[in-house]
């Protein structure tokens, strides 16, 4: 019989049996940053997919940023998650420690995601050479019509530290993600008014200006002081349109070694997410919309005149990995979204093969209902219904 998590309570004593007992199980260490003090590395890891972060919590140099030059959540969050895995090809999860970015100040960053002034730009602007170092090109246009797109969004930095035989902790890496826009949104003035045009951006051309733009970054880098002789990883990212549903993703990644300012080759990531049902998805991957698609039938059987149920699938390769579904609907007692829970969670287990992850969120107006999920190559879902 599937084992459903139906009461809080029972949850509760779950939790305080099997929780880890962090204050026994944190340590103390000494940090070698510039602000020299104590720092707390939490023993317990809840997957090898995860980092520990190093405590107190210290709020990326760019936090806030990210927020305003990324285009959705989806791609905010695929950004962020993405770079971390991204960093699992160089940084070991049971050796390096997480931390938020703090070795490239706010404002270079502000600085570095300018386009490049000429001269007579500059002094009408009135940007100091010094600050003249933006990452995007000239714009030799118009307002309204620029000569080519800002293709550098944001930039993400990620530490990673290690420990010494003595305690010590210490910058012994580095991850740098580069958002890259695929369409670029520019305001434009008209008639006391401001309207928003779009300029789209071929991936070769993205891909190229990315690479250039790593280049750039690398060196940069590399000039700051105490950055000389740490190891980088540098990924590509494709931002998705602003109207999409599903996030972009990494394309390419390359890597700097230790004391060097060249880049070794870059490496291709064949990675991408579809919207389920679509007619992208029913092209890329039939087999899997079919199954989509009649999983979303069963559902609608249960409550006929419903249709809102949809996937957001990602890929490696050709291969599906994981599928998040979303089924928004209202129910009008509690024992009805218990059966209807039992019910969706059985067509999981029939329709969807056992190598891939899935995970249903069934929400009303009221909040999330239920969340079930089945993780790959097991044969017993975990089913909680929120009280």
């Amino acid at each position: 019989m599937r084992k459903f998590s139906l009461v809080v309570f029972s949850l509760v004593l779950l939790l305080s049996a099997c929780a880890p007992n962090f204050g026994k199980q944190n340590e103390v260490v000494q940090t070698k940053e510039k602000d020299k003090g104590k720092a707390i590395i939490p023993k317990y890891n809840i997957s090898d997919k995860y980092y520990r972060t190093i405590l107190p919590f210290e709020p990326g140099e760019a936090r806030g940023l990210v927020v305003n030059n990324i285009n959705t959540r989806y791609d905010l969050n695929e950004f962020e998650t993405g770079l971390m895995r991204i960093a699992q090809n160089s940084f070991d999860t049971e050796k390096y420690y997480f931390r938020e970015g703090q070795e490239i100040k706010a404002k270079t960053i502000r600085q570095w995601l300018n386009r490049q002034y000429t001269e007579e730009q500059a002094a009408a602007g009135k940007v100091k050479p010094e600050d003249n170092i933006g990452l995007n090109p000239v714009n030799t246009g118009t307002e309204a019509d620029p000569s080519s797109p800002i293709y550098l969004a944001h930039i993400l930095e990620h530490d990673y530290l290690s420990k010494d035989e003595n305690g010590n902790v210490s910058l012994a890496g580095m991850t740098i993600g580069l958002a890259l826009n695929s369409v670029y949104y520019y305001k434009v003035h008209v008639d006391g008014g401001t309207i928003e045009k779009e300029m789209k951006v071929d991936f070769p051309d993205m891909e190229r200006e990315g690479k250039r733009i790593a280049e750039d970054v690398v060196k940069r880098i590399r000039a700051t002081k105490g950055l000389g002789d740490i190891p980088i990883t540098i990924a590509l990212f494709g931002q998705a349109a602003k109207t999409s549903v599903v996030p972009g993703n990494f394309f390419a990644y390359t890597t700097v070694n230790k004391g060097s300012s060249s880049l070794n080759g870059w490496e291709k990531i064949d990675e991408k997410y579809y919207l389920f049902p679509s007619t992208a998805a029913q092209e890329a991957h039939r087999d899997d919309t079919i199954a989509f698609l009649n999983f979303k039938q069963d559902v609608e059987e249960y409550f006929p005149n419903f249709n809102g149920v949809i996937g957001r699938a990602f890929y490696t390769g050709d291969q599906l990995q994981e599928l998040n579904i979303t089924i928004p609907i209202q129910f009008y007692g509690k024992t009805e979204g218990i059966g209807f829970t039992q019910y969706v969670t059985g067509l999981v287990m029939e329709h969807f093969p056992e190598y891939i992850t899935v995970s249903v969120t069934v929400t009303s107006v009221d909040g999330p209902e239920a969340l079930i999920v089945r993780k790959a190559n097991e044969n017993e879902p975990f089913v909680h219904i929120y009280q």
